[in-house]
């Protein structure tokens, strides 16, 4: 079933208030806003902000309510042959292909994170309610219980593998074409599946140069 006309404008509401929270924190400082600037810039009233956010902590950082029930369908969707580590890969890469925030986006909102340390809690603790879905999805298809090392150690190192490759993405020289993310997470995710072999690349000294 497609998006409904209603929850196509309550997504675009959300994602304008984020947008707008992002560009005033970035040129103001998260203490230079408040709701009511951010309500103003995306043309809504202050009201409405708050049948989508709670704070203007939570606007910035635009959490998506439905991300991590999302994620849990796309790995219990995942072909039941497939390796576990193999089925966190392909939900990730198809919850990034409907990702419309682009590089520059993704720099900036990183910025305003690090500029703002008093972001990181939320950012943590966003980051692991996703988790707790993943882990729960991953315990229905291996037949564990959701406190079994297997899916909570498979998960945590998914969300690893993703931010890893997030950062080194956002971290490319600005003189070379950064590549895209989905191939620095498919990196990520063949350096997990291999154990962490050191892999052979010309950025590894050889052994003659050690």
């Amino acid at each position: 079933m497609g998006e409904g006309l209603r929850d196509r404008k309550k997504r675009l509401t959300r994602q304008a208030l984020a947008d707008a929270a992002l560009d005033l924190v970035a040129e103001r400082g998260l203490d230079g806003i408040t709701v009511e600037d951010i309500a103003a810039a995306a043309g809504v009233s202050a009201r409405t902000f708050f049948n989508y956010f709670a704070t203007k902590e939570e606007a910035l950082l635009g959490p998506d309510p439905d991300a991590g029930p999302r994620l849990a369908r796309r790995i219990l969707d995942q072909p039941a042959d497939l390796a576990p580590l193999a089925v966190l890969r392909a939900a990730l890469l198809a919850e990034l292909a409907e990702e419309t925030a682009g590089r520059d986006e993704w720099l900036r909102r990183m910025r305003v994170i690090e500029q703002n340390p008093v972001l990181l809690p939320k950012v943590l603790a966003a980051g692991e309610q996703v988790e707790r879905h993943m882990v729960r999805a991953l315990a229905e298809r291996t037949g564990h219980a959701e406190t079994d090392a297997h899916p909570m150690l498979l998960a945590a190192s998914a969300n690893t593998a993703f931010r890893v490759a997030a950062w080194r993405w956002a971290s490319w020289p600005a003189t070379g074409d950064a590549p895209q993310l989905t191939d620095l997470i498919a990196e990520a995710f063949d350096l997990l599946a291999c154990g962490f072999a050191l892999p052979k690349t010309p950025h590894h000294r050889s052994d003659e140069e050690r």
